[in-house]
């Protein structure tokens, strides 16, 4: 039997949790979808991510106004996929930032995106006709922006740490706190999504830098908080141990079919109960297999070619 396309057969609400990480700084989970957090300034507010639409976001924010009613001067978000950046609409931000490469991912792919994410999670867009359209960051930056929380509470530091699930990922880092938001680079019991990846350096380097900041509390894109030392590497070493698998699989194949059989099977024991692992697969090892092969830049997913991919190798 086919199986359904992508997580269009995921249906079922999942559970919220509100955490409170440390005195004003939040994170919401809910069982695999995706995470999105805040922090208090002195007088402000700084929200990392946004959410699919801005019906979505505001039950979020619904959930945060019961902590604080700071406004929201900052709104940051980690790359530029349309279930993380649609709904920003709602959070009514004096700034949104982004890494540079976002806001030209945003401009070359922005569009395509938006429709192919629909199509694959459309119960993450509640209420798309409430999007008023793409997104666009109003400050980037290149390598660090550092925000003054005021009152004595430290920074937060925004931080590239090079390309990884995709060109312009960003970090969010409290240092006092010892508190890390790390976008979709790393995952905790949730697999990964790399169909806009660059697999290599994202395994080595930008991990390596990611994991150099010693975190001590981490929120990863999706999954549980990470709390502790060992918490903390198991997320960052689960997210490299998922790319080492595929760069070994896909490597050793001699046909894309061949590559996403042997990826499967090797994944699949540890991961396979994971959310959203036979979703994202196909659509992962199809952009290995083109990095591998010198596609240096991640092709641009439409509506279209995610089914085609799909039909060729998960159904």
């Amino acid at each position: 039997m086919a199986k359904p396309f992508a997580s269009s057969a995921d249906l079922g609400e999942k559970k919220q949790v509100l955490e409170v990480l440390a005195e004003g700084v939040y994170a919401l989970t809910a069982e695999g979808d995706p995470n999105v957090g805040a922090i208090e300034g002195e007088d402000f507010l700084v929200c990392f991510e946004a959410l699919a639409t801005p019906v979505a976001a505001r039950e979020w924010l619904s959930r945060l106004r019961e902590h604080t009613t700071k406004p929201i001067r900052y709104l940051v978000l980690s790359h530029y996929h349309a279930v993380r950046v649609l709904g920003a609409s709602a959070f009514g931000a004096d700034v949104i930032v982004t890494h540079e490469k976002t806001r030209e991912l945003i401009a070359e792919r922005g569009e395509q995106d938006w429709a192919s994410e629909y199509a694959r999670m459309p119960r993450l867009f509640r209420e798309p006709a409430s999007i008023p359209g793409l997104t666009w960051p109003t400050a980037t930056f290149s390598d660090r922006f550092t925000i003054d929380l005021g009152g004595g509470r430290g920074d937060l530091v925004l931080q590239y740490c090079g390309r990884g699930h995709t060109e312009g990922d960003l970090v969010a880092w409290l240092p006092r706190q010892r508190i890390l938001f790390a976008g979709d680079l790393v995952e905790s019991q949730a697999a990964l999504y790399t169909g806009d990846a660059f697999h290599r350096d994202w395994s080595s380097g930008t991990l390596d830098r990611v994991a150099s900041l010693g975190a001590q509390t981490l929120v990863g894109g999706r999954g549980a908080v990470a709390r502790g030392k060992e918490g903390v590497e198991s997320a960052i070493g689960q997210t490299r141990d998922f790319l080492a698998v595929m760069l070994r699989e896909t490597g050793a194949a001699g046909s894309l079919k061949e590559a996403f059989q042997r990826t499967h099977a090797a994944l699949e024991p540890r991961y396979g109960r994971w959310p959203i692992f036979e979703h994202c697969l196909p659509f992962n090892v199809s952009r290995l297999w083109d990095e591998l092969h010198g596609v240096e830049r991640p092709r641009v997913w439409t509506a279209e070619r995610d089914r085609q991919v799909w039909d060729e190798l998960q159904s």
